[in-house]
């Protein structure tokens, strides 16, 4: 008789060497779980998860820009005129870089900030500020001197930076007029500007569409810039700036371009070494809120951007509260386990709307998945820009 697993779902980090533009990236990936698999002495299993971050797969392929390239992609579908930036994220590794590139393309940037925080929730102010002032955040446009006049000067709660005086300086520097103002309806823009880029992540597509139905002569997101090289750069064709990270001063890591392919490598390479149907995905930033901060993490237009089939669809999985406690509410001990063993072995292949699934997650696979590793490889010095994740597929029979 088999002995019963004791463990559920498992995490791990793996280390990997630095990876740097033309490594053989699928070879290198593979090696490194195998060789982790060897050191640590735990076996690859069928559906074993094997998730590289967004970042190293970007670097394998040389995908980066200037802020020249972007200010060249600026002028080229602009001119160089007055330009409204609207609803950007405050962020000095994810905006600000692209700021700069926008605003050296630039004659004068009229810049609308969302208030009392940007779309993943970094605070500009505390709304119950916004409250005691009168402010009507759905309708009030304000000056940077009204802003001022009522909030003052307001430091980001984790990075200590005023973010409206940061981007200001950041315009100002790149040789580019600035005004500020602060807003929460696209269309009130138009009252500065005429051409627009919306820098919105997950309502972009909404943006726009009220921008034009408003009467903008050009209407561009972020994902619209650096969708073709510029002077030989990288690119991305779907995506653009969205989900790019600061490099260095003057250079921009775009989101990786199509990488379906690396991800099928990597799992072809790992049946060949190892005889196991693993799943492979590429993530980014997972998807998850902050309750302290209220920082959504999703700055990415996607957590993965590429994935094997087998990571298709979302969880389809019983509640076993829920059978405990209705079901089998009459059970215990061996009686219970076997009941609902029985249970989840005879589940329907299909479970929405089922009030045994009630209260289980339905969320993408990839998205929970790619929370999870990006949770486990962190954002700092960890090294470990590949997680392999161990029985997520297990259940209660298992």
């Amino acid at each position: 008789m088999a002995k019963e697993r004791k463990v559920g779902t498992i995490s791990r980090g793996i280390r990997c060497p630095i990876i740097r533009q033309g490594d053989d990236l699928a070879q290198l990936v593979t090696d490194s779980v195998i060789d982790a698999a060897e050191a640590e002495g735990f076996e690859i299993r069928d559906r074993d998860v094997i998730s590289v971050t967004e970042s190293v797969v970007a670097r394998a392929q040389g995908n980066y820009c200037t802020v020249d390239d972007i200010a060249e992609d600026v002028k080229n579908k602009f001119g160089t005129g007055t330009i409204g930036v609207i609803f950007p994220i405050l962020s000095r590794n994810r905006f600000a870089i692209c700021l700069k590139g926008i605003a050296m393309g630039a004659r004068k940037i009229v810049l609308m900030l969302s208030y009392p925080s940007d779309e993943v929730g970094n605070e500009l102010v505390d709304i119950d500020k916004i409250d005691e002032m009168g402010i009507n955040p759905y309708s009030d446009v304000l000056t940077l001197e009204k802003y001022r006049e009522c909030f003052g000067y307001s430091k980001h709660e984790f990075t200590g930076v005023d973010y409206v005086e940061y981007y200001s300086d950041l315009i100002k520097e790149a040789g580019c007029d600035v005004e500020i103002i602060f807003a929460n309806q696209a269309k009130m823009i138009l009252d500065y500007a005429e051409n627009i880029i919306t820098c919105d992540i997950h309502t972009r597509a909404r943006t726009k569409r009220i921008l034009k139905a408003a009467g903008a002569k050009i209407v561009l997101g972020l994902d619209d810039l650096m969708t073709e090289p510029i002077n030989g750069s990288g690119c991305n064709e779907k995506f653009g700036l969205l989900g790019s990270n600061k490099s260095t001063e003057r250079q921009v890591k775009l989101f990786p371009r199509e990488c379906k392919q690396l991800v099928l490598d990597i799992q072809s390479i790992m049946k060949e070494r190892t005889g196991k149907n693993v799943e492979v995905m590429v993530y980014g930033d997972g998807a998850f809120k902050d309750p302290k901060g209220k920082i959504w993490e999703l700055a990415d237009p996607v957590v993965s951007p590429a994935f094997t089939d087998g990571l298709v669809g979302t969880p389809n999985e019983l509640k076993l509260k829920y059978l405990a406690d209705n079901d089998y509410a009459e059970l215990s001990g061996d009686e219970l386990k076997e009941a609902i063993s029985k249970r989840i072995k005879e589940k329907d292949k299909n479970l929405v709307g089922k009030m045994a699934s009630e209260g289980t997650t339905p969320r993408q696979l990839t998205d929970l998945i790619g929370s999870l590793c990006d949770l486990t490889s962190g954002s700092g010095d960890k090294g470990t820009p590949v997680v392999l994740v161990q029985g997520y597929f297990d259940n209660y029979t298992n």
